[in-house]
């Protein structure tokens, strides 16, 4: 879908294998994230919910802001379970509040409309246009345009102000 212009102009699969329209986040900043449950990184997802749940909770307009996980398993095999067991373990074990949409693919062939979009957008260090590993985070203003790309090193809590700075932003006119 490389004629969209805008991230709520696509429909990725939730966890039961269902269009989830990201028109249903419009005037939001969302922050997306591929996530796995196997990682390194893993442990992020405790950063991503406290993140979550204190902007939320302590702002004016904290219901302005959404993640949105993508689990993968196209780095090192480290997110095979189904949607099921990804949910559970993303539950069980970090207290995950915020959706965690269906398995995804982030690069190649059959590479999900909307990261070959974000990607596009903001391509990452040296103009890269692939995801390079679990975590690669990307910030999306209220007004449906990529802000900025995180490498998956970049720890949840140094979004906050980025995150801040989006949610004082004047809200696009429809």
């Amino acid at each position: 879908m490389a004629s969209a212009t805008s991230f709520y102009e696509f429909k990725p699969l939730d966890k039961k294998g269902q269009p989830f329209p990201l028109s249903d986040l419009k005037g939001k900043v969302v922050l997306v994230v591929n996530t796995a449950s196997k990682c390194g990184f893993t442990p992020q997802f405790a950063g991503l919910e406290e993140l979550y749940k204190t902007i939320r909770e302590s702002l004016p307009n904290g219901n302005d802001f959404e993640i949105l996980g993508f689990p993968c398993n196209q780095f090192g095999n480290q997110d095979p379970g189904s949607n099921d067991d990804i949910q559970s373990f993303c539950q069980a074990n970090y207290g995950v509040t915020f959706p965690v949409l269906g398995k995804t693919d982030v690069n190649g062939d059959k590479a999900e409309p909307l990261f070959e979009w974000l990607k596009h957008e903001q391509p990452g260090l040296l103009g890269m246009k692939r995801v390079k590993w679990n975590f690669e985070k990307f910030l999306v203003g209220k007004d449906g345009k990529v802000k900025n790309r995180y490498a998956s090193t970049t720890k949840p809590e140094s979004l906050k102000s980025a995150i801040e700075k989006e949610l004082a932003a004047e809200a696009p006119k429809s």
